[in-house]
């Protein structure tokens, strides 16, 4: 496949505030996963997965208790998903995965990050469709016939293995993630995965140079200050 599917997911946790914006970040989706599929990890596999990247992420375990207590009460904030696409600066395409609990003020801030660095946002599906939506999960093993098999067997549909170095690297259609991660952990045990996300992949590229770098980097970060935001994808090249 070759593509570095780890850089075109931006990445937050470079300062003290930004490190604030992951725990708050972890803090929704743990809340929300726990509020939807039950408090118990060992029966709830979306659970079970968000603390553990949490974790490996460095989230402060208190972090992750009050976000599983805050769902015990079963009242409080109900955010919801919200998907925002559209072109940034130099026509590189980008989705913005968020939880809201207020729709409306979060399209409001999402677009205002669009209008001022001269960016036009979309409709839903207007970009979305030039990436694949997959689940990627790495992890240090080296027989790929063994893990192509037991996938298969479990019917995920896998897109891709890369193997490199003595490390695996699966793709599936993110609908199998779940089904993918229960195959693996059936045929290997615990598996401490390097990679375990979904994400937008891009199909291509955009290039992108001179001022719009500056102002894709400004765009990115007017984003990524919004508390709503949870991801953002984009298949900017530079």
């Amino acid at each position: 496949m070759g593509r570095a599917y780890q850089n075109r997911k931006v990445s937050m946790a470079k300062t003290a505030d930004a490190k604030a914006k992951v725990y708050s970040k972890y803090g929704r989706e743990i809340y929300m996963a726990a509020k939807s599929g039950g408090l118990d990890p060992s029966g709830n596999l979306a659970l079970r997965g968000l603390i553990d990247k949490a974790k490996k992420d460095q989230v402060p375990t208190h972090v992750i208790e009050k976000a599983i207590d805050k769902a015990k009460g079963g009242g409080g904030e109900d955010f919801a998903p919200a998907r925002y696409e559209g072109y940034g600066p130099g026509g590189a395409m980008v989705i913005v995965d968020c939880l809201t609990d207020n729709p409306n003020r979060t399209f409001g801030d999402v677009r205002l990050c669009f209008t001022k660095t001269k960016c036009k946002i979309g409709t839903q599906g207007a970009v979305s469709h030039m990436f694949d939506h997959s689940a990627i999960l790495a992890f240090k093993h080296d027989d790929e016939d063994a893990v192509l098999e037991a996938l298969l067997s479990a019917d995920v549909d896998v897109s891709d293995i890369e193997n490199e170095d003595g490390k695996l690297t699966v793709f599936t259609p993110h609908a199998d993630y779940f089904k993918a991660k229960q195959a693996l952990t059936d045929l290997l045990g615990e598996i401490d995965f390097e990679v375990d996300e979904i994400q937008f992949i891009p199909k291509g590229a955009t290039s992108i140079s001179g001022d719009d770098i500056a102002m894709f980097e400004k765009f990115l970060d007017m984003l990524n200050e919004l508390d709503d935001v949870q991801n953002v994808f984009h298949d900017a090249e530079y």
